[in-house]
C-alpha cells in the first residue's frame, strides 16, 4: 500500500532520510559512503512469548535496529508504546548516530522498542517481557556493542532488569550493559535531569546569540514527563519566564508567568498539569501557536507539521523531543526566521550524561554532581557553538548544518577506518 502525503511527512524514517539527503549534497558525499550511512547496520524483529498473570500467553513484538558502529558501540534508548514501528526505530537509531557525533561521542546509534501498552500491564509482565527481550538479544548487546537506555514508558527499574538479565546470562556483573540505571547498580549523579539540563544550556547560548534577557523571555513548554518538566525547572529557576505548560491530558497558560515549583506539586498530586488554579485551560494544539520566545516540544515526533507550522509563533524552537518537527515544517519555519535548535543537538544532554555513566561504570571511578554538570555544560556549549559555526560558513540553518557535521565526522571515520572485505 502506498502512504498518501500526510503519511509520508509524518514517517519519522522519511523525516530523517530526507533532512540527511540535503545534508549529503551539500557535502558532495560520496556515493558508496552515502549508502553505508543511510543502512543500518543491523535490523532485528522478536518475537517474545510472556505467560500473563492470568496464566494465558501472549506474544509481543519487539524491535532492535543498530544504525551504525563507525564512532563506537551502538547507543539507544528502548521504548514501549502501542505504536511503536520498525520505520521510527530506524529513523531513531540514525537520528542517535548523528547525535552522538554532533557533541563528538565514541558512539553509533541504535533504538529499540516493544509493541505494548505498559498501562494495561502488570509489573510483573513488564519485566517479564523485559527479559525475555533482552535474552533474546544477549548476544549483540554488551559495553563494547550495544548500550541500551530508557526512553519512552521505560525507567531506571527496566534499566535494572536488563542489566541484571545480561549479567546472568554472561557470569558476572556488567553494569555498562545499560545507561540510565539507579545509581546504586552503577547510575550516574545527573543522569535523571541531563536532556532537560542540556535543553537548558542550549537556550542560554540561543538567547545571549540574539541578545534577549532571561526575565523578559517568555517559554512554552510542550510536554511535562521527564525532559519537559526539568527543562521548564532549571528554566524557571534561571529566571526565564514559562508561560504555558502542557502534558498529554491538557495544556494551561498564564502570560504573566507559571510558578514551576508549585505546577510540580501539583502535577505530583493530581498526575496533570491540568487543574492547576494559578493558569488558565487551553487546548494543546493552540498552546504550539500562542505568541512566545522559545517554544520548547519536549513530548513526541511530529508535534510542528505543514498543517500547523504556519502558525507558530515563537522566536526559538529548541527540540527537546525527537523529531518533533516535520520535514515539510522545516521549511515553512525556516521562511518565518524562526531559530531552530534541533533535536540532535538540543536533546544530546542525555546520551552525553549516558556517555559519562558508561565511562564511569568502565572505571568503576564515580564522578561528583559538579564534575558531571561541568563537563555536560563543556560539551553542549562546545557543539552548540559548533554547529552555529558551520551553518554560517554554509549558509544553512540549524539543523541542516547539525546533520552536515554529523555526516562528515561519521563518513570521516568510515575513510579512516576502511572498508573490510
Amino acid at each position: 500500500m502506498e502512504l498518501n502525503e500526510p503519511q509520508v511527512e509524518t514517517n519519522p524514517y522519511e523525516a530523517m532520510l530526507s533532512r540527511f539527503r540535503v545534508a549529503a549534497e551539500k557535502l558532495n558525499l560520496d556515493e558508496g559512503i552515502y549508502q553505508i550511512l543511510v543502512t543500518p547496520d543491523r535490523e532485528i524483529t522478536i518475537a517474545i512469548p510472556i505467560q500473563m498473570d492470568n496464566g494465558k500467553l501472549r506474544v509481543f513484538k519487539g524491535y532492535r535496529v543498530q544504525h551504525s558502529f563507525a564512532r563506537g558501540p551502538a547507543k539507544g534508548g528502548i521504548r514501549y508504546a502501542p505504536d511503536v514501528t520498525l520505520d521510527e526505530m530506524r529513523a531513531l537509531a540514525a537520528w542517535m548516530t548523528w547525535k552522538c557525533a554532533v557533541v563528538k561521542l565514541p558512539f553509533g546509534g541504535a533504538k529499540g522498542g516493544i509493541i505494548c501498552d505498559p498501562k494495561q500491564l502488570s509489573s510483573n509482565e513488564l519485566e517479564r517481557i523485559t527479559r525475555r527481550y533482552t535474552a533474546s538479544l544477549i548476544d549483540i548487546l554488551g559495553p563494547d556493542r550495544d548500550v541500551p537506555a530508557p526512553d519512552i514508558n521505560t525507567d531506571e527499574r527496566v534499566m535494572a532488569w536488563i542489566m541484571d538479565t545480561y549479567s546472568m546470562h554472561v557470569r558476572k556483573t556488567v553494569t555498562g550493559v545499560v545507561t540510565g540505571k539507579p545509581l546504586d547498580l552503577g547510575g550516574s549523579v545527573g543522569r535523571r535531569e541531563a536532556t532537560g539540563r542540556g535543553c537548558k544550556i542550549v537556550c542560554d547560548r540561543a538567547i545571549s546569540r540574539f541578545g534577549m534577557k532571561r526575565e523578559m523571555t517568555r517559554v512554552i513548554v510542550q510536554g511535562f514527563g521527564n525532559v519537559g518538566s526539568m527543562a521548564a525547572t532549571l528554566l524557571h529557576a534561571a529566571g526565564y519566564n514559562i508561560i504555558g505548560v502542557s502534558d498529554v491530558q491538557g495544556a494551561i497558560i498564564n502570560n504573566l508567568g507559571i510558578n514551576i515549583t508549585r505546577l510540580l506539586a501539583h502535577s505530583k498530586e493530581a498526575r496533570t498539569v491540568v487543574g492547576f488554579p494559578d493558569a488558565e485551560p487551553i487546548d494543546g494544539k493552540e498552546l504550539l501557536e500562542q505568541p512566545c520566545d522559545i517554544l520548547l516540544p519536549a513530548a513526541t515526533e511530529n508535534q510542528i507539521t505543514s498543517h500547523n507550522a504556519d502558525r507558530i509563533q515563537a522566536k526559538i524552537i529548541c527540540e527537546g523531543a525527537n523529531g518533533p518537527t516535520t520535514a515539510q515544517a522545516d521549511d515553512i519555519l525556516f521562511d518565518k526566521k524562526i531559530f531552530i535548535i534541533p533535536d540532535i543537538l538540543a536533546n544530546a544532554g542525555g546520551v552525553t550524561v549516558s556517555y559519562f555513566e558508561w565511562v564511569q561504570d568502565r572505571q568503576g571511578y564515580f564522578w561528583n554532581l559538579k564534575t558531571v554538570n561541568e563537563r555536560l555544560e563543556e560539551i553542549m556549549v562546545n557543539s552548540f557553538d559548533e554547529v552555529v559555526a558551520y551553518a554560517d560558513r554554509h549558509n544553512v540553518n540549524m539543523r541542516i548544518a547539525a546533520y552536515m557535521l554529523a555526516i562528515d565526522r561519521v563518513a570521516f571515520t568510515i575513510r579512516e577506518r576502511g572498508i573490510y572485505a
